[in-house]
């Protein structure tokens, strides 16, 4: 292909293909796939990520920049040379990533620290403060992200930030999260107001509202710590939907990386926002990426408060229609945590389960190991398992869990369906799916509608997506989808199993707001046990 004078890219091979790089950045590794707009997948690569951990801090947990950028290029060059493709055969480049995983920055784009990952907790206080706060103050934006705010979220990481960072504060000038900083990054970006902003990272973990003054009030945010003064005009801009450009790829990221300078990079997005584009989801359709927890990433025409779900943004998820967030806290972490107490594996565990049958086991588990997301969004609270008898045994409470993560998302899907936000389509993605048929089934049979799995693995394909749409592949992001996407496998519902989980799901749904909803009768006892627990670990700790 021969290369052009600018030293861009040729828009297209032979026939009209292109191929670009859709890169996934996860927890510990990031993945770029190289994707033919004819031929699909040609390559895909991943380089691990160093997670820093401190074990006098279980809630710490931070990476480094420089990480980030090697394993980006070793994984890019690596998926170059098994492709046997030249740099300029790659047309653009989309990046999605975690969040929110936060990077203060100075007045030249370089990061003041490391960044705050989405696994961070220890900006706890400073997420209660905000809660607290936008309650008493009324702050219509946190109702419109459940009702409580997150640890795990911007604001809450940025002031637990400020607030420990004394001697770097000076030189604070602005921060981001990971999937704008990164694109800013490679394309040269070296000024923070010239980085253009995400509608994804934003709308559902900032608190922005389009209709609502965007970014929450400077009184506010003073209100809560002087510290934040001048933070909101700091972050001013209209955010981006991801059928925009955040930049061209700068000569010296082009290098570093194998590529050609100058191809165009999407405005980026969360993970599992694009990994629901890359499963194929489309308007009416929910997708559960299910791994160590469960984030329900759903598109619909309508755009309402939906009490209790953590995001409900416009442009969030498809620039054309309305993203809502939602999820289990928990899901395969359960599932880890059951086999580990049993000195066995999840994979060692799970043989016969396939031999299950609805109800059979006689437990109900509510799935709150590591606190509720949605509907309740109360982190306070613990799992349950309700009906044991002397002869249960891992695998029995192994397969209650699969029922009770199924009940959850289908208590989910109701509260969605009440505030108008109606799904009829369910497509799983995420890992798990892709080796437990067991759990789509079961999942088929709660829910009372065929489950629809991916046949391939679809990690970095939503942001080979988008990359096809910066670079002209597609008119839209329907027909790349249509072209790119995997079929699916479908599971329904079995009418046995079906009419016996109709019969367990109100007992669920009951239990569900009577011992996890503030103010109901048996409200307190979880919320205190942990109080208790948490109280007696740390008079141990100091000796008292």
């Amino acid at each position: 292909m021969p290369e052009p004078r600018d030293g861009r890219p040729s828009r297209a091979g032979a026939g009209g293909q292109q191929v670009v790089a859709g890169v996934d950045f996860g927890t510990l590794s990031v993945r770029v796939s190289l994707v033919d707009s004819a031929r699909g997948r040609l390559a895909s690569a991943v380089a691990e990520i160093p997670l820093h951990r401190r074990p006098s801090d279980p809630e710490y947990a931070t990476q480094s920049h420089a990480d980030h950028l090697r394993a980006l290029a070793q994984a890019t060059r690596q998926a170059l040379r098994e492709s046997g493709l030249p740099a300029n055969a790659i047309a653009a480049l989309a990046l999605d990533t975690t969040g929110s995983s936060v990077i203060p920055v100075d007045a030249h784009m370089q990061p003041l620290s490391e960044y705050y990952l989405w696994c961070d907790h220890r900006a706890k206080a400073e997420a209660a403060e905000i809660t607290e706060r936008a309650r008493r103050e009324a702050l219509p934006a946190i109702e419109w992200c459940g009702g409580v705010y997150s640890s795990e979220w911007g604001w809450a990481k940025l002031l637990h930030w400020l607030r420990h960072h004394p001697d770097e504060r000076p030189s604070f000038a602005n921060a981001f999260e990971h999937c704008e900083f990164i694109a800013a990054t490679l394309a040269g970006v070296t000024a923070p107001r010239q980085a253009a902003r995400s509608v994804c990272a934003l709308g559902h973990k900032w608190l922005w509202h389009p209709d609502l003054g965007g970014l929450p009030p400077e009184r506010f945010l003073t209100g809560l710590d002087p510290l934040l003064a001048g933070v909101r005009a700091k972050m001013a801009g209209e955010p981006q939907t991801s059928n925009c450009i955040a930049g061209h790829l700068a000569p010296a990221w082009a290098a570093e990386l194998g590529l050609c300078a100058g191809i165009p990079i999407p405005v980026g997005a969360f993970d599992a926002h694009w990994d629901a584009i890359g499963a194929g989801a489309r308007e009416g359709d929910m997708v559960n990426v299910i791994g160590t927890s469960t984030c329900m990433i759903g598109i619909t025409g309508e755009t309402q408060l939906i009490p209790g779900v953590c995001g409900v943004v416009r442009g969030s998820v498809h620039p054309g229609y309305t993203g809502v967030e939602a999820g289990l806290s928990a899901t395969g972490d359960i599932f880890d945590a059951i086999a580990r107490r049993a000195g066995v594996s999840v994979g060692t565990l799970s043989q016969g389960l396939e031999r299950y049958r609805a109800g059979q086991t006689g437990l109900l588990r509510l799935s709150w190991d590591n606190g509720d997301r949605t509907v309740l969004v109360n982190p306070n609270l613990g799992g349950v398992t309700l009906g044991w008898k002397l002869h249960h045994t891992a695998q029995d409470e192994l397969f209650a869990a699969i029922e009770g993560t199924a009940f959850h998302t289908r208590l989910i899907l109701d509260r969605m369906a009440e505030h108008g936000a109606r799904f009829t389509r369910i497509i799983h993605g995420g890992g798990i799916p892709q080796t437990n048929s067991t759990l789509n089934q079961v999942y088929a049979n709660v829910l009372g509608r065929p489950v629809l799995v991916p046949t391939a693995p679809v990690t970095s394909l939503g942001a080979a997506v988008f990359a096809h749409l910066a670079a002209g592949s597609y008119p839209t992001i329907e027909a790349a989808q249509d072209a790119l996407c995997p079929p699916h496998k479908v599971y329904l519902p079995d009418p046995a199993a079906e009419a016996i989980y109709a019969r367990l799901y109100p007992l669920y749904r009951d239990l569900y707001f009577a011992l996890g909803q503030t103010g109901a009768a048996a409200g307190a006892c979880l919320p205190e046990l942990i109080r208790v627990a948490s109280a007696t670990a740390s008079a141990s700790a100091t000796g008292d």
